[in-house]
């Protein structure tokens, strides 16, 4: 029996799930094997509508606005989305098939033979911003650390490596490694995808029913299909498929860094005269708004965008409505406007670390991202700083 096929057979209902790895030419043909030889009443795929339209129709990326990206908070949610791509890209290249590919198999060999076949993920932009809102800050630097190692990691994959990719073990020990490293993201790529797909195949009207999903899926969706049958009662998704909105806390904590920043400086100037209060000042300023300018000029922004970085960081941090990396982004859209030949290599220079920075479009995105990180540095580094001369 092929260990990589589970079958359920719940009263009366049988669900034969196959576990794949995203990246391997053996799980593609297996997939299109098993649904020709089992010809089941539907098949349900791990990919959403959104996914399959942008694979199967070529995204034309010159509909998108860099002005409204930046205007509307959505740099991080975009970057994110490209660093995927990015990473998809640069694995298609090295195993020469593309990731998710077995699941366009999938839905190619169920059109071919006329069988019924269901999208069971969840919408992907969904997934992301569910992820970004659910992780605190640290999360989201240790997140942010891990886009930026991807984008800039230039190495290959060792033959050795590429087998153990198309291993169930070694899926699920990245799963395991995922878990610990970022829980709150674990759980929502992994856990809450796991119910969630869960739903959809078990809300399926036939009998028969074959289910396509990463290996690491597997165990998850099997255990959620179990407890359906056995309570009666179907998940309800309506929760998950939603992004969460933000708390009463989380929107006090915003404003919380710009209290201590003026308060500290305050308590400056009050306690210690304004000398004192006038060196603390120019600390804050030289630590938040210098580290913004250097993200500024390592993203390798124009000489203008690196000045406004320096000058607007202090004043977006008093402000947790807008961001410096907002402010940074835009102008630099502006200063070095994408061409209509940026959209139309997108999907090529977004397979190298030399084409982020060469495409103006994901070069925005860059500036955006480093001067944000540079400002959130200075805070942090600013503010211990500055409740110890407080002290004095």
């Amino acid at each position: 029996m092929n260990k990589n096929i589970t079958r359920l057979d719940l009263g009366g209902r049988e669900f034969i799930l196959v576990g794949t790895a995203h990246v391997s030419r053996e799980s593609v043909n297996e997939v299109e094997r098993i649904i020709t030889e089992e010809k089941p009443g539907r098949v349900c795929v791990e990919i959403d509508n959104s996914r399959y339209t942008s694979i199967t129709q070529k995204q034309d990326w010159s509909s998108l606005n860099i002005y409204q990206v930046m205007k509307q908070k959505k740099g991080f949610l975009l970057l994110g989305n490209l660093v995927l791509a990015s990473f998809q890209r640069r694995l298609g290249i090295d195993l020469g098939v593309k990731p998710g590919e077995e699941m366009m198999k999938a839905i190619e060999t169920a059109q071919k033979l006329g069988i019924p076949f269901s999208f069971s993920d969840r919408e992907i932009q969904i997934t992301l911003r569910r992820a970004w809102a659910k992780t605190g800050l640290w999360g989201k630097s240790k997140l942010l650390t891990a886009m930026l190692s991807s984008v800039f990691s230039t190495e290959k994959l060792s033959s050795e490596e590429i087998e153990k990719l198309k291993k169930k073990s070694e899926i699920e020990g990245m799963m395991d490694e995922l878990a610990e490293y970022l829980p709150s993201v674990k759980k929502v790529l992994i856990d809450e995808r796991d119910s969630f797909l869960a739903a959809n195949i078990y809300k399926s009207e036939e009998n028969r029913v074959l289910a396509v999903a990463g290996a690491g899926h597997i165990p998850g969706i099997i255990k959620h299909l179990t407890a359906m049958y056995e309570t009666g009662a179907v998940i309800d998704t309506a929760e998950i498929a939603e992004v969460p909105k933000s708390g009463l806390f989380s929107k006090v904590l915003g404003w919380l860094i710009p209290a201590a920043v003026v308060a500290l400086i305050a308590w400056g100037f009050f306690s210690a005269g304004q000398g004192h209060g006038i060196q603390m000042l120019w600390i804050w300023l030289a630590a938040n708004g210098g580290l913004a300018a250097l993200g500024s000029l390592i993203a390798l922004a124009h000489p203008v965008t690196i000045l406004a970085s320096f000058v607007a960081a202090p004043i977006a941090t008093l402000s947790p409505v807008i961001g410096v990396g907002m402010l940074t982004g835009l102008l630099e859209a502006y200063l070095r406007k994408p061409r209509v030949e940026d959209f139309e290599k997108l999907h090529d220079d977004i397979a190298s670390v030399k084409g982020f920075f060469r495409n103006r479009f994901t070069h925005v995105l860059l500036v955006f991202l480093f001067s944000s990180l540079g400002g959130m540095a200075g805070n942090f580094i600013a503010l211990p700083y500055l409740t110890l001369m407080a002290g004095k």
